[in-house]
């Protein structure tokens, strides 16, 4: 038995038993306690220094997508198609990077499909200009950071 400064006494057992409550389940249960579980990461996500203009294409790609299928224009797959090349031969097997491109792909299509529900004179000559600086934007990548 202890003695503490208010006078009482606590018996060493319970002292005991407070310092495994506190020191957690490794020390109350031993040697038979199996080792942490590592904690798995991602790996961490790849940019490369044309990721912003490649996201600014995917979502004008999205756009002229969206704004030639509204417009029943031909070849309005090719925008779809073309974003499917561009995931394929620039994210490989980079998730991430595949993500955040779809993603501005997604929000290309989103933001013309939320102003335009017919194909009107103005949705015309956005898509041309989208069309534009799409055709700007695969210049200046290829330009600057092509092989």
């Amino acid at each position: 038995m202890l003695n503490v400064s208010t006078g009482g006494m606590i018996p060493v057992r319970r002292i005991f038993l407070s310092l495994l409550v506190l020191a957690g389940p490794t020390m109350a249960q031993g040697k038979n306690t199996p080792p942490p579980q590592e904690e798995i990461t991602p790996p961490p996500a790849v940019i490369v220094p044309y990721d912003d203009k490649l996201a600014r294409l995917a979502e004008v790609l999205g756009s002229v997508h969206y704004l030639r299928t509204l417009c029943k224009a031909a070849g309005a797959d090719e925008w779809r198609n073309g974003m499917q090349q561009l995931l394929d031969s620039e994210t490989g097997n980079e998730p991430q990077r595949k993500e955040r491109l779809t993603a501005a792909f997604n929000r290309g299509y989103r933001a013309f499909a939320s102003v335009y529900t017919d194909c009107t004179a103005a949705a015309i000559v956005a898509e041309e200009r989208y069309r534009n600086e799409g055709a700007t934007l695969a210049t200046e990548i290829t330009s600057r950071f092509g092989n």
